[in-house]
């Protein structure tokens, strides 16, 4: 499978390397957009193997990941995240397998028995998830990527229901990634989700 693992990161030095050896273990090229942090993420990063591209200042989600995506010369591209905890190789090359072989569009793992938190997020809405894989002249054909933010992954899933794409949901079982809360301390977290919320939020009452 011809693919490369874009990662977009804003301050996550703890647990990006990670992330990517585990991607450079399963055989890919990685690229990680370091979407103007303020720590060591793009050091920690390149340590890991990866091609780190530095954005000025702090874009988003969506900006991190156009920037990155210019670095993509793989058919196939797999987002992750840069604060997973228990990924393992064999989870890459399942959410690319369906893709690879032409039985989905793009394919959106699901954290399963990794931490109840976590879980339960990803009972509750699975289609904010951020791993995802699918071919790159897809991703650079969705409109609005460059400027979306906390709002990038329902700007994917709104483009598939649009275009009629076949979406699997795969579980990616022992998989996790470290809350907001942990990151930023109890009260900067939890303020930084509602913002999260509210834009979401934003965003689905203008898509209607």
């Amino acid at each position: 499978m011809e693919a490369t693992v874009l990662i977009p990161a804003y301050n996550e030095e703890a647990t990006v390397a990670s992330v990517v050896r585990v991607a450079r273990e399963a055989g890919f090229p990685v690229v990680v957009a370091d979407d103007g942090s303020r720590d060591k993420t793009a050091l920690e990063a390149q340590g890991a193997g990866a091609e780190v591209v530095r954005l000025e200042g702090n874009r988003g989600k969506g900006g991190a990941i156009a920037e990155g995506l210019k670095r993509v010369r793989t058919p196939l591209v797999l987002l992750l995240d840069a604060d997973l905890l228990g990924l393992r190789p064999e989870h890459l090359k399942d959410l690319l397998l369906p893709v690879a072989r032409g039985e989905a569009e793009m394919t959106v793992g699901v954290f399963r028995g990794g931490r109840l938190s976590t879980d339960l997020a990803m009972r509750l809405t699975p289609f904010l998830s951020g791993q995802r894989a699918l071919r790159t002249q897809d991703l650079r054909e969705v409109e609005g990527l460059e400027e979306a933010r906390y709002d990038l992954e329902l700007l994917l899933t709104r483009h598939a229901k649009k275009r009629g794409w076949r979406v699997r949901y795969l579980p990616l079982t022992g998989v996790s990634q470290v809350m907001k809360e942990e990151k930023r301390g109890l009260l900067p977290g939890l303020l930084h989700r509602l913002r999260m919320y509210k834009e979401i939020l934003r965003y689905r009452l203008k898509a209607r």
